[in-house]
């Protein structure tokens, strides 16, 4: 199975915001009994690289990613730490670059029909569209999809349990991401039942879908 394969079957890619790497095993187990094995841990706090570590070594199955990576430096230190794709909110031509030379799964975020250009130019089939909601959603997608015939999506911004179906249920788009059944609050506060049963609802629809 291709990297783009997995996240396609797992369908809801959970967008993670660690304070602490304490707090990662503990995660990662949940994702994996819930039913979504995989995270996108977003390179936002200090805590980042130790729980991409910390989530590869200890969570096996679980399938780990960085998000939120700006440069370089960040690709590089989020891959040594155990990171199998790289995600970033804009298209970086350096992160890209960098990816594509050491075959590292990347998807810029896109949200232009030129940046959409750019990645076809680079050999991309998959790119990350951010922010979905506010740019336009599902129906903006629709709009660019259609002369970028070999492209899918990977729809992350504002989109949660109430609006994931209709864009699973386009077959340009490849999963979704979405940070409501991993929210930072209960991650701090320990509410790891609360999290895995959100995670189990979001795995059920995704099983509903497709």
């Amino acid at each position: 199975m291709t990297i783009n394969e997995k996240i396609q079957a797992i369908g809801i890619i959970p967008v993670v915001v660690l304070d602490e790497a304490k707090d990662a095993a503990a995660l990662g187990n949940v994702l994996c009994r819930g039913g979504l094995p995989a995270a996108e841990v977003t390179f936002r706090t200090d805590a980042a690289e130790e729980s991409i570590r910390i989530m590869s070594r200890e969570c096996p199955d679980l399938f780990v990613g960085a998000g939120t990576v700006l440069n370089v430096l960040q690709a590089e230190r989020a891959v040594d730490a155990g990171a199998k794709f790289i995600v970033s909110p804009g298209f970086s031509e350096d992160v890209v670059s960098w990816c594509l030379d050491r075959d590292i799964p990347v998807f810029p975020g896109t949200v232009t029909p030129t940046e959409m250009t750019k990645a076809v130019e680079y050999g991309l089939s998959v790119v990350k569209f951010f922010p979905a909601e506010p740019a336009g959603g599902l129906k903006y997608i629709k709009a660019c999809a259609a002369p970028f015939t070999g492209l899918k999506f990977m729809p992350t911004g504002g989109i949660n349990e109430k609006n994931v179906r209709d864009y699973l249920s386009y077959d340009r788009i490849i999963a979704c991401g979405g940070s409501w059944m991993v929210k930072k609050d209960m991650i701090k506060e320990g509410r790891f039942e609360e999290i895995e049963k959100l995670v189990r609802e979001a795995a059920e629809i995704v099983k509903s879908v497709r």
